[in-house]
This record gives structure tokens, sequence and C-alpha cells, in this order.
């Protein structure tokens, strides 16, 4: 290990830290666009992509978890005469 300034650093293993995160971000960023891909072609099919984003995200919930928000949501319309 190479001393800098009282640390120990091994600069072979952080440089392939380094690029192992940039290889990721790389990745994540070609993961993102395709997510972006698919939302035009649904939106340019007349979905809601909005609505889509919504039931994505409910689908990474537990289903007690749901309900139990929407229970809350609904009295609190009820409430405030909303429905």
């Amino acid at each position: 290990m190479q001393d800098d300034g009282g640390y120990g650093v091994a600069a072979g293993e952080l440089k392939q830290f380094i690029e192992r995160f940039e290889r990721l971000e790389a990745e994540k960023k070609e993961i993102a666009d395709q997510q972006k891909e698919v939302m035009a072609e649904a939106k340019g099919r007349g979905y809601d992509t909005k609505v889509m984003r919504k039931v994505i995200a409910l689908r990474k919930r537990e289903p007690d978890d749901i309900a139990e928000e929407e229970a809350v949501l609904e009295m609190y319309k009820s409430a405030l005469g909303m429905g």
C-alpha cells in the first residue's frame, strides 16, 4: 500500500472501485433511457403514463399497506365532503 498523507491507499484497488462504480452509473443511465422509451411508447399508444407510474409504485408495496392508505384517504375525503 502506498501511504498518502497518513491514509493507506492502494491506488490499483481504489481505481477498480471507482471504475466499477462508473460502469454501474453508465448502466443505470442506459436503463433509465430504456424506461423513458417504454413510457414514450405507451404514451404514443394512448396510455396515461402518470397513472401507469402510480400503478408501478403500488405494485411494489404490500397489499395491506395499500388498503390501509386507501381507507384513510376515503375517511379524509369523507370528512371534507369530497366523496
